[in-house]
């Protein structure tokens, strides 16, 4: 019979439906049975494209063996943690605290019926593995400490609600005054940091930190700091070169397994691709590299083509595994190669994708990589750059019409507000710069979704499945969503989204914001009561909730002229400018707002018609890459007074000007525009 996971509309949850584990969703139904019954809480967090979830799924929580044990002991709860991301960041703060050891998934805690940990870890094998306990040999003795040291726990509990208390930024009792110092103090880290050899940061496993790089390519754009320049593009080459990225398909996975990029893990997550897909569109406009190009043509297809639905809002994941293997759809065996391809076209192929190396997956297997240069492939096999070209086109359809026969990994197919905000600007940004309205359809058409199914009563939904959408929205939908929107009306102006996008700024100052102590919490002032209440600064995974918020709200201030915005986007960059010397490098969307702080953006109103509008606009773009640029039709009526600049009389554009309160007389000829936005780009921090 299934349990009581049926009705959910994650995918996630519903992979559990009919476990022989008592299952329950996170709500009062379960928190209430857990007080009356004194039973202690087994919560279980992960998410659909999540390996390790499954193993463990598949070794404990379909065996009747151990679900019998968890039954008899717990109330056991499975939670989304990409519906429910406040739940998850709590206990995976609290399992660090308990254990002085990071989190992961899946996530295994044990609560008091108050929602209190005192025991956790992430995964248990069923029998003791590896120096791991068995799963059923711990549930006994869990639920036995639960009822035997009560008081012990009590102690624990109290001493853990104070160290996630101590988790949030204290307010500074003195205005700080802002400098460059926070700005220089991340460069160097990043630097230090810096892997010289594979690029990226640090060792295995090797994350993207698409973050920390758009920040260094911002400073490149500023200062021409050839170091930085490096550290970005040398990164970002070597991840499209290497595994973590689908050579056939299209798209980045999650990490590399290795420091050398080689071997993924093979999701592939909205997220990730949506903050890759503008930085390598951002990286090509610095450099005019083929490569960011490609990388970004690639990447776009296969988001329109895999994981924007109907409706117009795009999914949120792709597996790691299918027929119960991971990276089964990806890999290939030589001969397979071989047989799909012409012997012309393997003699390219083999040398540049690594197929003449060792198996580089698991002893028997190739996870395509270019091991080559196309110039090397060609010179080595005596034919011409463009032939080889040629060839590898013609091999990479083939091989992926190939692929495209075998058992697709599982796509999750519910729609998060929050990472929709993330490739919502990913597409517009990647349509403006390389003038693809298709891409810049796209991100209406996710908009579009939201806005219809989404927002209800003046609020967001946070997830929506099968037309399905509930849950409160968290800081990050409110903030993605309208960092998104600001992108998609300089890439095409519509007066909804502008609407939409003011209605949004407004919740987040009513429902968000910290009024005494300045910044956002990570949940609204109407969500339910949980044991902590994060207000995060940080960038993870996904930038910073706080630092992606206060941005928007800087820019749109700016754009309207709206000194609650200005002025609720300093008071956070206030509150976290302590964190930005301690941590600086770990918080490259709060030095965003820093940066434009520092300097206001250049904002530019262009007012004309169409088709000499878009030409001034796209002119801009390699000029001031971030400046916001909003390209206007003479036909629009009923812009805010900001925005409402004289329609010219005759069929020419005009421009406006600013750089925070300072405006300039309106400009009419294009070349003259271009020549004073470029004077103001130069303007240089002192790094």
């Amino acid at each position: 019979m299934p349990n009581q996971l049926a009705g959910e509309t994650s995918p996630y949850l519903l992979q559990h439906a009919d476990n022989p584990v008592d299952w329950h969703p996170w709500g009062e139904e379960a928190l209430v049975l857990a007080r009356t019954q004194n039973k202690p809480i087994l919560l279980s967090i992960g998410y659909s494209a999540c390996h390790w979830c499954h193993v463990m799924a598949h070794e404990s929580f379909e065996d009747a063996e151990v679900a019998a044990a968890m039954n008899r002991h717990f109330i056991n709860i499975k939670v989304d943690r990409e519906e429910r991301p406040d739940l998850d960041q709590i206990y995976q703060t609290a399992l660090y605290v308990l254990t002085q050891r990071n989190g992961g998934w899946p996530l295994t805690m044990f609560l008091t019926p108050e929602q209190k940990p005192f025991f956790g870890g992430t995964y248990f094998p069923k029998l003791p593995r590896h120096g791991m306990p068995g799963f059923l040999d711990l549930l006994p003795r869990v639920a036995e400490a639960y009822h035997a040291r009560g008081a012990e726990i009590e102690q624990q509990n109290a001493a853990l609600l104070e160290s996630l208390a101590s988790t949030l930024p204290s307010k500074n009792p003195e205005v700080p005054v802002f400098s460059e110092q926070p700005l220089a103090n991340a460069l160097a880290e990043l630097k230090d940091r810096f892997d010289a050899v594979y690029g990226g940061f640090g060792g295995a496993p090797k994350f993207p930190h698409p973050t920390e790089l758009e920040f260094c390519l911002r400073h490149y754009l500023v200062t021409k700091d050839q170091e930085v320049l490096r550290i970005a593009s040398y990164s970002m080459e070597k991840m499209a070169r290497g595994g973590i990225y689908d050579q056939l398909g299209g798209g980045f996975c999650r990490y590399s397994t290795d420091q050398h990029w080689s071997i993924p893990h093979f999701e592939k997550m909205l997220y990730d691709n949506g903050l890759l897909l503008r930085l390598y569109a951002d990286a090509w406009l610095a450099t005019g590299d083929s490569l960011f190009k490609q990388i970004v043509e690639q990447t776009a297809e296969w988001v329109i083509r895999e994981m924007q639905s109907p409706t117009g809002g795009y999914y949120s994941t792709i597996d790691a595994d299918s027929e119960h293997e991971e990276g089964r759809f990806y890999v290939w065996e030589r001969d397979q190669v071989e047989q799909v391809l012409s012997s012309e076209e393997y003699a390219v192929v083999a040398p540049y994708y690594g197929l003449l190396r060792s198996p580089n997956f698991e002893h028997q297997h190739w996870n395509l990589e270019i091991a080559q240069s196309l110039a090397e492939v060609a010179q080595a096999i005596g034919i011409s750059q463009e032939e080889a070209q040629q060839r590898l086109a013609a091999a990479r359809t083939k091989l992926f019409i190939e692929r495209e026969l075998r058992v697709r990994p599982g796509r999750d197919e519910k729609i998060l507000t929050s990472w929709n905000g993330l490739m919502i600007k990913g597409m517009a940004r990647a349509g403006r710069i390389f003038r693809r309205g298709e891409w810049v359809h796209s991100a209406a058409l996710a908009v579009d979704f939201i806005r219809s199914t989404l927002w209800k009563d003046g609020r967001l939904l946070a997830t929506c499945k099968d037309g399905k959408a509930h849950l409160n929205a968290y800081l990050d939908d409110y903030a993605f969503l309208l960092d998104g929107l600001l992108e998609l009306m300089q890439a095409e102006f519509r007066q909804a989204d502008l609407d939409f996008a003011v209605a949004l700024a407004e919740v987040l100052l009513e429902q968000f914001e910290d009024k005494l102590a300045g910044g956002f919490f990570f949940t609204s002032h109407e969500h339910e009561k949980l044991i902590h209440r994060p207000k995060p600064g940080h960038d993870n995974a996904t930038p910073s909730g706080n630092g992606v918020a206060a941005y928007s709200l800087q820019r749109l201030g700016h754009l309207l002229g709206e000194l609650r915005y200005l002025q609720t986007a300093e008071r956070t960059l206030s509150l976290f400018y302590p964190t930005l010397f301690r941590h600086a490098s770990s918080c490259c969307s709060l030095l965003t707002v820093l940066e434009e702080t520092l300097t206001p953006p250049q904002t530019v109103i262009l007012r004309g018609q169409m088709p000499t509008l878009a030409e001034w606009r796209d002119a801009l773009l390699p000029i001031a890459p971030y400046a916001m640029v909003l390209a206007l039709p003479v036909e629009l009526v009923g812009l805010p007074m900001s925005l409402n600049k004289r329609v010219p009389i005759d069929k020419a554009v005009n421009a406006w000007v600013c750089q925070g309160v300072r405006c300039l007389p309106e400009i009419s000829d294009l070349q003259e525009l271009l020549r004073i936005c470029e004077v103001q780009g130069r303007i240089k921090f002192l790094l």
